[in-house]
């Protein structure tokens, strides 16, 4: 009854791909949620008359042989890095990535964790945090008295003071890459944290050598998830330039900031 054994495999892979599907499913309004994939291998296989062996005392060969599989099993359930679409929010603080690239937090214990999810608030204390509290990393404090917030192309944070003409620096945003981006391990709440598989993070600020995100767009951006919805209604997102998103109230011409300046308004990231 060897058969039923084989099928079963089959089944219990089935599950598990119903499963990853389930999940991308159930993301699709996570912010910066990337679609997993199951990859699935054949089993051993028995030979029941070895390819290549003599078939006679003559020296004919056995040109295919008889190997029977044992079934399959799970492979890897790896993450595809494709840009999501774009989406305008309300909040001046989201940010939207464009390209390949994490935001830094600063979790409870100590430890740096990574994200896409740019939907970003402040702490009580003005600082720049995520939905949990977790603070992004470098540290980011917006004064209490500002009255806009812009993120300019190379993720500088520049706020409006009331009473002042001309808009203050107070903090950079940087930005992660990953030799191995699939091979960051997932926490939940959005958060990875680096693996041996991952690689070393590569950080710096967007737009340098290595990180061609550029920061654009005025805040109120959040990318949305490249889910399994996009996926099974063959949508692609339009191809984007490396870039963060956000879309900001400016006090003045963007253009003597910095070009194509990243939004503190603009759509959160997904």
């Amino acid at each position: 009854m060897r058969s039923l054994s084989i099928a079963a495999t089959g089944m219990l892979a089935q599950q598990m791909n119903v499963e990853v599907i389930s999940n991308n499913i159930a993301n699709m309004n996570t912010s910066g949620y990337k679609r997993q994939r199951a990859e699935f291998n054949d089993l051993l296989y028995q030979d029941m008359r070895r390819v290549g062996s003599n078939s006679s005392e003559e020296g004919t060969i056995v040109p295919s042989g008889i190997q029977l599989g044992l079934g399959v099993k799970p492979a890897a359930v790896y993450r595809i890095s494709e840009q999501g679409s774009i989406q305008m929010t309300d909040n001046p603080l989201d940010m939207a990535m464009n390209g390949k690239g994490l935001f830094m937090v600063e979790m409870p214990n100590g430890e740096t964790g990574y994200t896409r999810a740019g939907s970003f608030q402040l702490s009580p204390d003005g600082d720049l945090v995520t939905p949990d509290g977790y603070p992004v990393q470098p540290g980011i404090t917006i004064p209490v008295d500002a009255v806009g917030v812009t993120v300019n192309a190379n993720g500088e944070v520049w706020v409006d003071l009331d009473g002042q003409v001309d808009p203050q620096l107070v903090g950079q945003i940087e930005v992660a890459r990953f030799p191995n981006e699939a091979g960051l391990r997932a926490l939940g709440d959005n958060l990875f944290v680096e693996t041996r598989a991952s690689g070393q993070a590569n950080v710096g600020v967007p737009g340098q050598a290595g990180l061609r995100q550029r920061a654009a767009g005025r805040g109120g951006k959040l990318q949305r998830r490249h889910g399994e919805g996009d996926h099974q209604h063959g949508r692609r997102p339009a191809r984007l330039r490396d870039e963060f998103q956000g879309d900001h109230r400016l006090r003045r011409d963007d253009a003597q900031r910095q070009p194509d300046a990243l939004m503190t308004r603009a759509p959160s990231s997904r």
